[in-house]
């Protein structure tokens, strides 16, 4: 797949291109709007979701943790490698801030910037939205590691 500027990414490319899968997989849709740059990904947030049955069951609210894996899904999609011959593996998590909950019925908009490339190592800046209001943000370090390792 040719990653080109306004390219749209749905479901089942997302599913080639990662290895996550339920309950797991975060992003449910992508776009590139600079490749090998810059992304944006979408995850519809619906009371269906596991992790709402303990948090909490009467006021649901999606996990800071797992808005933060949601970027970090979305900016593995930037630099995956289309033939699978590798995964990105998450290797840290900088500044990270949550500025408002997430519940169900939210579409979270999640903005994943490359900042730098050093051999197989990289760091995005990732922010998370919903209605345009920042959700949360972060700095992700993470790194491509061969499939069969």
């Amino acid at each position: 797949m040719e990653k080109t500027a306004g390219l749209e990414i749905g479901i089942t490319e997302i599913m080639r291109l990662l290895p996550h899968r339920y309950p797991f997989l975060m992003v449910d849709a992508a776009k590139i709007i600079i490749p090998e740059q810059e992304i944006i990904g979408y995850k519809n947030v619906t009371f269906n979701e596991p992790f709402f049955q303990g948090h909490f069951p009467s006021h649901p609210i999606m996990p800071g943790v797992l808005i933060a894996e949601a970027m970090a899904q979305t900016g593995a999609l930037l630099d995956i490698d289309d033939e699978k011959q590798s995964d990105t593996l998450l290797l840290g998590i900088d500044e990270a801030k949550f500025r408002r909950p997430v519940v169900p019925g939210d579409r979270l908009e999640m903005r994943v910037v490359k900042m730098k490339k050093k051999l197989n190592v990289f760091k995005f800046r990732g922010e998370a939205r919903v209605g345009g209001q920042i959700a949360a943000e972060a700095v992700f370090t993470a790194m491509l590691v061969p499939r069969n390792r």
